[in-house]
């Protein structure tokens, strides 16, 4: 009676009633045409209502159903299995077959393939099933027959049957819309998801994290490993779920929100894992850098850490719109590209900063801690970012460069100096006589071969200018110091042991002064020192001093 009254009520409610996969589920369409008729295949729309239709479970009728495929290519074959088959990977892949989207133009053609008459269904979730127009008819194309198999293989890995037959025999009593063998297997998942949620808790958080500890990875095992592994975890269960929630052959309307969320949980959990896959990958890298002698190392994992992050969320973001929101991202693309061209002329020097800290990681021209020159900065090297290059003054001001400006720009690295060099002037006066001067000069040289951080093989000390009021010694000598601060205690090493030797031998500094000469009294003697003694008593005066200072304190 209540088919009979189905049938008769069809015809007159077909105004407001959309047919999906089948079942009568929105009335947003409305047409003239009498669908009543259920075997008719003139348009893209009478082939879709007639293999939906037949295959209802009210109105169940396969060998009708099966006279929407083309068999051409696959004769011998059981051609209701097969409309059977088709019609449970729609439903297993969640595909919401809106009627009132599909043309009833018995002569439709697809404008954006060069005009061929074929109509896709979904071309993100099955890109491979479409009618085409054959003779009069419109069938499902004899591609999409040849590969009713491998799709249902691929939305079923684990079957259908074999998996209902788990079930308990309990008849299809319907309750809630649903059958009760649904209901039960309903219940079965529920149970098989918080399970499967126990075990894989269990063998991450004992198995996995006491092996790595055991290995010696503690930190590594707590801090990157673990979190990424109850990730995985619970992309485990999701896949579960998506392999059985299929089997229950739910009614679409469900199905279809079901698997657009799963599909859009699996690339968001993915990303997830990658996001924090990219900690584990700096860690490793942090620890590779800090074998390196480079600073810069040190400040290049942060920055590729970034990137990685940021090309993880792009990229994971995409593919949920594409596979979980089933979004066309073609026409986004195109856009982001015309988008990308015009931030480009926009952002153009912000480009070329990030290109500038590019070709600093790659031809490492300084590192962090370096003491730098160029144009006006002079200090020393803290940070180096994606757009900046952070310097710290010896005002103790910091300074943000441009990395695009200090890749085109000279730069004079002091740090990198192997030798760091000294040059004074040392001053005596002109009643110095020349045996003396001869042997303080020789005490100079003494004084840098004796000290451990001057250069031996490259110096200069000699007497080589007469001024207006001194004579002139040069002192040219390099320090091997790799710091700025040491290179000071060098000089400071130097400057007090010649003034130590000065003191010894009687030399005196000079400084700019005016001489009154008067007639010496015999009852007074003159400020000026009488040099008696010889080259041989200076000599032996520097040699007790070069002792002294072995014995005495060593420059340090």
């Amino acid at each position: 009676m209540k088919r009979e009254i189905c049938k008769f009520l069809i015809p007159v409610l077909i105004l407001s009633v959309q047919v999906v996969s089948g079942q009568v589920l929105d009335s947003g369409y409305a047409t003239s045409l009498d669908t009543a008729d259920h075997e008719n295949f003139s348009s893209p729309y009478h082939t879709t209502y007639t293999f939906f239709y037949n295959l209802n479970e009210q109105d169940y009728n396969p060998s009708i159903a099966a006279g929407a495929l083309n068999m051409a290519g696959s004769e011998g074959q059981n051609a209701e299995a097969l409309a059977v088959m088709l019609k449970q990977v729609f439903d297993g892949n969640g595909v919401y077959v809106k009627m009132n989207e599909i043309p009833n133009n018995p002569n439709f053609s697809d404008t954006v393939r060069n005009g061929k008459q074929i109509y896709f269904f979904d071309e993100i979730i099955l890109p491979s099933v479409y009618l085409e127009k054959v003779g009069n008819r419109w069938r499902f194309s004899a591609s999409t027959v040849q590969n009713i198999k491998s799709l249902h293989k691929e939305t079923y890995p684990l079957g259908t049957d074999k998996l209902l037959n788990l079930l308990p025999k309990i008849g299809s009593q319907v309750y809630f819309g649903l059958h009760l063998w649904q209901l039960v297997g309903i219940f079965f998942l529920i149970l098989l998801v918080f399970a499967s949620h126990k075990l894989f808790t269990f063998l991450v958080d004992r198995g996995l994290y006491y092996v790595l500890i055991r290995s010696g990875y503690k930190r590594i095992a707590k801090q990157y490993l673990l979190p990424v592994a109850r990730i995985v975890s619970i992309y485990l269960i999701v896949l579960l779920l998506d392999v059985f929630i299929r089997v229950l052959q739910l009614p679409i309307y469900i199905v279809s929100w079901i698997t657009l969320l799963l599909n859009a949980i699996k690339p968001f959990i993915v990303t997830i894992i990658f996001y924090k896959l990219v900690d584990v990958f700096s860690g490793y890298m942090e620890r590779m850098a800090e074998k390196t002698a480079s600073t810069l190392d040190d400040q290049l994992v942060p920055l590729v850490r970034k990137t990685l992050k940021a090309f993880v969320i792009v990229i994971g973001s995409l593919f949920i719109l594409k596979y979980g929101l089933r979004i066309d991202i073609v026409p986004f693309l195109t856009g982001l590209s015309i988008g990308g061209l015009a931030f480009a002329l926009a952002a153009q020097d912000t480009i070329k900063n990030f290109f500038g800290s590019v070709m600093i990681f790659i031809d490492k021209p300084f590192q962090v801690g370096d003491w730098i020159t160029s144009g006006e900065v002079d200090g020393t090297v803290e940070e180096v970012g994606f757009r900046s290059t952070r310097v710290r003054t010896f005002r103790n001001s910091l300074m943000y460069i441009p990395n695009g400006k200090i890749a085109d720009a000279t730069v004079d690295n002091h740090g990198l100096r192997k030798y760091r060099r000294f040059y004074s002037t040392i001053t005596i006066t002109y009643d110095t006589p020349p045996e003396l001067i001869e042997i303080f000069v020789d005490g100079l040289r003494k004084i840098v071969q004796q000290h451990p951080k001057t250069r031996k093989d490259f110096y200069n000390i000699y007497l080589n200018n007469l001024s207006s009021y001194s004579l002139d010694i040069m002192f040219y000598v390099f320090f091997e110091v790799p710091s700025w601060p040491e290179e000071l205690k060098a000089r400071e090493d130097l400057i007090l042991a010649a003034i130590r030797l000065a003191n010894g031998l009687g030399v005196r500094f000079a400084f700019p002064t005016q001489t009154l000469h008067m007639e010496t009294f015999p009852e007074k003697k003159g400020f000026t020192p009488v040099y008696e003694e010889g080259k041989a008593s200076y000599q032996k005066r520097l040699d007790q001093f070069i002792q002294s200072e072995i014995k005495g304190e060593q420059p340090s």
